[in-house]
């Protein structure tokens, strides 16, 4: 009798633990994280990171999203696409989240996409190269908030056909990112009946690039684009500097950190390249719609953090801002969030955003702002 009285006892004791978890489960909406928080790209992951804490304590301060509180598991990918691969299945797996954000990079993004995609979760990466998306059919959960690559691309090339220059030389990095650029680059240039005379490449551990800029410079080129994503977007423009080369430079929109320009120095002046608004929100007009998107997420960051607000966490800010639209209009059902995410409609950091079945990222050519330094600072180009 005693002992099934005992039994009894644990098993109600085990049931309202388990209800209780049950219960706790229920009250909250979970988001899964991939950064690189740390490592050498960092400058991508840490502003990402701090934005989306950021945004989760403003967003549960404030009674949580349909009464439920947003908790964000948030894994450093290190910038490293095994670690990517590893972070997404923990999420997935031990974490059980309706949908990741991240991650940073385009690389690790095209090593983890098969892991969220097998698993019908919805992912939004923060990286840009558009191929993620592609094909459409096999990426059903895969959406990105980076604007894409050759739209970058077409501003640059509309710039420099503009000013009735033919010959260009390209120098890109060996990322996933710069590789994507380039096969973009070369793929474009007969369309603007432009020359691509010279195409040179470097490694994300280089630190001197002259001696492809000599080639690019023998070869006749009236203009050199740069498309990378790592430090050398700093030595590049200063071996450009050293060697007294006086033509047009430009960056790819990967050059959307002040902090290159800082680390560039002098050299930087005149750097012309593609951006989101979220660097030049000073100097927009008062009717440009996302001046005030723009306007509210800087405050907000460069008050909290005391550093300067960037584009890449930007992407960060968009891509919760969406997942917290969708939690609200169907709740945490990964199908549910997908679908939602596929016909969403928003104004956010990158852009005016107008997602589609067969249009995953949402943004075209408007989403940029020719950009350029000046004294140090990113400027509209012109002003």
């Amino acid at each position: 009798m005693r002992r099934s009285i005992v039994f009894t006892t644990v098993m109600t004791v085990v049931c309202l633990f388990f209800a209780a978890n049950l219960c706790a489960e229920s009250d909250e909406y979970r988001v899964g994280c991939a950064f690189a928080v740390t490592g050498a790209a960092s400058w991508l992951g840490e502003p990402q990171k701090n934005t989306v804490e950021m945004l989760a304590k403003e967003i549960n301060d404030a009674g949580g999203i349909n009464g439920k509180k947003l908790v964000l598991y948030i894994e450093d990918t290190q910038g490293d696409n095994t670690r990517a691969v590893n972070a997404v299945k923990k999420l997935i797996q031990k974490n059980k989240v309706s949908v990741i954000i991240g991650p940073s990079r385009s690389g690790t993004a095209m090593a983890a996409i098969p892991v969220a995609e097998a698993a019908g979760i919805p992912m939004i990466s923060c990286a840009s190269a558009e191929i993620q998306l592609e094909p459409i059919d096999q990426r059903t959960n895969i959406f990105k908030v980076a604007p894409n690559d050759s739209d970058a691309i077409r501003i640059i090339y509309d710039h420099i056909v503009a000013r009735g220059i033919k010959k260009v030389g390209i120098i890109t990095g060996t990322t996933g990112f710069g590789a994507a650029g380039r096969t973009l680059m070369l793929e474009m240039a007969p369309e603007y009946e432009l020359e691509i005379i010279a195409d040179e490449t470097y490694s994300p551990a280089d630190t001197d690039m002259t001696a492809q800029l000599i080639n690019i410079r023998n070869k006749g080129a009236e203009a050199i684009i740069n498309w990378s994503i790592v430090p050398a977007q700093s030595i590049v423009p200063q071996n450009i500097r050293q060697l007294k080369i006086d033509i047009p430079f430009y960056q790819s929109h990967g050059f959307c950190n002040v902090k290159y320009a800082a680390s560039a120095g002098e050299s930087a002046e005149g750097t012309i390249f593609p951006c989101g608004r979220i660097l030049a929100v000073d100097t927009l007009p008062d009717d440009n719609r996302q001046k005030p998107v723009l306007h509210d997420y800087k405050t907000k960051y460069e008050e909290q953090f005391k550093d300067h607000v960037s584009t890449f966490g930007g992407h960060a800010y968009d891509s919760l801002l969406l997942v917290v639209d969708a939690l609200k209009a169907v709740g945490d059902d990964p199908k549910k969030i997908r679908d939602y995410l596929e016909n969403a409609k928003f104004i956010g950091t990158g852009g005016v955003f107008q997602f589609s079945p067969t249009d995953h990222c949402g943004l075209d050519k408007t989403a940029f702002e020719m950009l350029t330094v000046k004294d140090g600072k990113f400027v509209v180009l012109g002003q």
